[in-house]
């Protein structure tokens, strides 16, 4: 198989873009795609403060490389999470990141929530018996907001997350056959920080295949924890990438389509006679100033700072 640019032997082969390239085009080819989401949904310019939230996979520490390759400035923050597991999860995925960082002499912010708040994530889960001892929610409920926090502290005016096409269709999968309404509004490549308190959140990487990701990241040399969190195993999320890769195999280029015509669906006002019924409820919380519709602390605060 030969690259469509150039006639050399093609290293990947993207059924669902019928394009083959080889390896100088493909990594020439995934800083252009993302740098069109980011014009196409104005995500944000090279006058921005941006803030990059890394974990050590291939994703994010993929999406910092090509915003250097595009020119922007970005800096990265890690939540340490204190996932502690026989690969010490957390550990392993730090010093991916911190390496990273070092070699590209970029700036990460380092937080340790036990360090911070005194427990690490599986420990409040098992004290709140929230999630059934999964911390899932509780992961989730944190990385919210601490890099709200951050980004709010440091002044970045974006802060963006490595979100890819297969998140992004599993997490649309799950939301329609559910009904969920209220998420599928807000589902969006943009979400602007039109709330007190909330940083506005991009995702670049949204119309990027998962596989491209991986082969980007392979290409390029760069180094990243291959093992996934070890709460995700049996996890909803990963049930439905597998339905849409099942799909995928038959239908190429379904995944995409998929979330674009969802896009175009909600810009043609699919949603339009929908609002948002704890729009009005929200009021800033008394000791983190973040938006809740909790009468009082927000949940973040409930959990950790009036224990």
């Amino acid at each position: 198989m030969r690259c469509r640019k150039c006639g050399e032997k093609a290293c990947i082969n993207m059924r669902q873009h019928k394009l083959a390239l080889c390896k100088t085009h493909f990594l020439d080819w995934v800083p252009d795609q993302v740098e069109h989401a980011i014009k196409k949904y104005s995500m944000f310019t090279h006058h921005d403060r941006l803030l990059v939230a890394v974990s050590g996979g291939k994703d994010s520490l993929s999406l910092w490389d090509i915003l250097r390759h595009l020119g922007y400035s970005a800096d990265g923050l890690y939540i340490g999470l204190g996932i502690d597991d026989s690969v010490s999860y957390s550990d392993k995925s730090l010093e991916y990141t911190r390496r990273f960082a070092q070699e590209q002499n970029l700036m990460l912010h380092i937080v340790d929530i036990k360090a911070e708040y005194g427990e690490t994530i599986t420990a409040v889960a098992m004290r709140t018996h929230r999630g059934h001892y999964k911390p899932c929610s509780v992961c989730g409920l944190v990385k919210r907001h601490e890099m709200n926090r951050i980004a709010h502290q440091n002044n970045y005016s974006v802060l963006l997350t490595g979100h890819n096409l297969d998140d992004e269709t599993a997490i649309l999968f799950g939301n329609t056959i559910n009904w969920l309404g209220n998420y599928l509004i807000h589902q969006s490549p943009v979400l602007e920080a039109n709330k007190l308190g909330l940083a506005r959140k991009v995702k670049p990487l949204c119309r990027i295949y998962e596989r491209e990701m991986a082969a980007y990241a392979l290409l390029r040399g760069i180094n990243y924890i291959h093992e996934e969190c070890p709460f995700s195993i049996d996890s909803t999320s990963i049930y439905h990438k597998e339905l849409l890769n099942n799909l995928e195999t038959d239908r190429p280029g379904a995944k995409l389509n998929f979330y674009l015509s969802f896009l175009r669906a909600k810009k043609d006002g699919l949603f339009s006679s929908a609002t948002d019924e704890n729009a009005e409820l929200l009021h800033a919380c008394s000791e983190c100033g973040q938006p809740t519709t909790a009468p009082g602390l927000c949940a973040f605060c409930r959990m950790f700072v009036s224990t």
